[in-house]
């Protein structure tokens, strides 16, 4: 890792400050990631080797929990995500293990002689990433669509990401708390259709996610969860 000279593991969000404002011409590529995300593994390789290939790239590794004041500026819900920035300027943001879109677009924004129209232009952090793909219907129909998805089993987590491939903090926490406790569980990724995400958080009145829902009823986030199974309510309710 440190052969690569315009690499560098973020360790502050001084030493973030100071990396991103030595040339504010320069491309930078903020890669957010999690020690316990395994996608993050092979992505971690693919950031080295495009960091080999483009000298000119500066390429900074950013751990999503360990630096959230940095996470947060950039609304970083998931990982890995990438940034893309000229300056103070987004270029581009993509979301997931997508080695081939990160390439094309680094290959865009530093291998072209020219320089591509930016996505926007701002002296504030980034906008946050298009939303995920919306199915349209009516509102009875969505929230038909819902009542499903939450009966759909007798325990449900709607999550970021998957058991096996969790994409935030905060769902890696509940599901392996739920396998933990040999608790037979579905899931529903959030992160692949908005208007299931925005559409249970009116439906449930909560804002947040995971959200764990049993016998077709809202229990709460992951502090409620953890309270419920130390207490042992958990087991009660699932009984």
């Amino acid at each position: 890792m440190a052969a690569v000279s315009n690499l560098y593991q973020v360790e502050s969000s001084d030493q973030f400050k100071g990396l991103l404002s030595k040339d504010l011409q320069r491309v930078s590529l903020l890669y957010f990631w999690a020690p316990w995300a395994e996608p993050c593994k092979q992505m971690t390789e693919v950031i080295t080797e495009l960091s080999k290939k483009y000298p000119k790239l500066l390429s900074l590794q950013i751990e999503a929990e360990g630096q959230s004041d940095i996470s947060e500026s950039f609304d970083i819900e998931s990982v890995p995500s990438f940034i893309i920035l000229r300056g103070h300027t987004l270029l581009d943001r993509i979301l997931g293990a997508d080695a081939p879109a990160l390439a094309k677009a680094i290959e865009k924004y530093v291998g072209s002689a020219e320089s591509p129209a930016p996505l926007s232009r701002s002296e504030k952090s980034p906008a946050a990433p298009p939303p995920a793909v919306e199915k349209k219907g009516t509102p009875e129909e969505l929230d038909t669509r819902l009542r499903r998805l939450m009966n759909q089993s007798r325990v449900v987590l709607f999550m970021k990401g998957s058991p096996d491939q969790p994409r935030c903090g905060f769902s890696r926490k509940i599901s392996d708390l739920l396998r933990n406790k040999n608790i037979e569980f579905s899931h529903f990724d959030i992160l692949t259709d908005e208007s299931v995400r925005q559409g249970l958080k009116k439906l449930n009145d909560w804002p947040t996610f995971p959200q764990l829902i049993i016998k077709g009823e809202l229990v709460g986030g992951l502090d409620i969860v953890k309270e419920m199974a130390e207490t042992g309510e958990l087991d009660q309710l699932i009984a």
